[in-house]
């Protein structure tokens, strides 16, 4: 692969993996609840999540999903019902104090935030969609395609990785400034908020690619 052709994919996925979405709205989230470091079972499991999902549209199933809509839309749709729950539950949930919150975190939340960071990120199968879409943009069909798809991968994850721990860390520095009552409910609606804004829009975009 040219430099030059790396350095546009590259310029490209530090742009799109910045945006705030679900993922990076969840590593944010656990970092302000339970610090930098006990968010790492979360980030685990997203970039698990991230790491299947490319190789499942390196496998080809991206394209599956294109020409299946009974198969598209039911994934979607289970997604999008997850986004909705986890929304509904964080927008429900009461203050908890900083400290309280580090507790929890100790008392064996690790599996927890590993289950919920590979639920999240695996509940938009627009991902998918996604990276069949993307790598063919990059890469040369004169040559070998597994070395190409190996570079393309590997660079979106390392990209993804340290995006993901900014936000964490990120959310990690505000606990000072959201502890408390007031500015933990406020983070949780705004939270809880977006992640039902994220499902609905994941049901209204599969209802309008089927429409």
């Amino acid at each position: 692969m040219p430099l030059s052709t790396w350095l546009i994919y590259f310029a490209t996925v530090l742009v799109v993996s910045a945006t705030p979405g679900p993922n990076m709205l969840l590593a944010m989230t656990h970092g302000i609840r339970f610090g930098l470091r006990r968010t790492t079972p979360t980030l685990l499991g997203l970039l698990l999540a991230l790491a299947l999902i490319m190789g499942l549209s390196a496998a080809g199933l991206g394209a599956l999903l294109v020409t299946s809509e009974w198969l598209f839309g039911l994934v979607k749709y289970a997604g999008a019902a997850y986004l909705l729950w986890l929304g509904i539950k964080t927008w429900r949930s009461q203050p908890q104090a900083l400290a309280e919150g580090e507790a929890e975190a100790q008392a064996g939340s690790g599996w927890a935030g590993f289950r919920t960071g590979f639920l999240v990120a695996m509940s938009n199968p627009k991902a998918i969609v996604f990276f069949t879409a993307l790598f063919p943009q990059f890469m040369d069909p004169a040559q070998p395609q597994g070395p190409q798809l190996l570079i393309l991968a590997a660079t979106f994850f390392v990209i993804e990785t340290s995006w993901q721990c900014a936000y964490a860390a990120g959310g990690a520095r505000l606990k000072a400034w959201l502890n408390s009552p007031r500015r933990l409910k406020l983070m949780n609606r705004v939270a809880g908020g977006s992640f039902i804004a994220a499902g609905v829009a994941l049901t209204r975009a599969s209802s309008q690619a089927h429409a």
